[in-house]
């Protein structure tokens, strides 16, 4: 008995992913092209939602493109050693730290930009005169940091 097919709304739908991406996906080659009827309507086996969805957590990840395309590739010799499957989730986690840092940073930043604005008008209100000199901003080495409203 064949195994059953399923339309790209169906796909999407049990995916909750846009059929637009699931294209995007299939012609950047992260999925693979599915059989199509013959009144060129694409049917889908299991197996595409299964990698449908492997894609979807691994951009939920913050995994690029090609990293994906690396596990996939990997994952097609499932009796290999998973060292570099294990190294390019360390270098993604190396990334995540460091946007955590830059955003903790950012923070910290807008903060202390808020805490030094008096609140009165806008033409006194420093939010809006450290937004138009940079040279205000605290860049992390002590250079520009935000200075108290004389």
């Amino acid at each position: 008995m064949p195994e059953r097919t399923f339309s790209i709304g169906h796909v999407s739908s049990v995916t909750e992913c846009k059929v637009e991406t699931i294209r995007f996906y299939e012609g950047i080659g992260l999925l693979p092209e599915p059989e199509r009827t013959q009144g060129n309507q694409r049917r889908y086996l299991s197996k595409h939602i299964e990698r449908l969805r492997f894609i979807l957590h691994a951009r939920e990840l913050g995994l690029a493109v090609e990293a994906i395309r690396q596990l996939i590739s990997l994952s097609e010799n499932p009796t290999a050693p998973c060292e570099q499957v294990d190294e390019i989730a360390r270098q993604q986690l190396l990334l995540v730290r460091s946007k955590i840092a830059r955003l903790t940073q950012l923070a910290d930043e807008l903060e202390r930009i808020v805490a030094s604005c008096s609140g009165e008008r806008i033409a006194d209100c420093r939010v809006m005169e450290v937004l138009a000199e940079h040279s205000h901003c605290d860049h992390g080495d002590g250079v520009g940091k935000v200075r108290p409203q004389a």
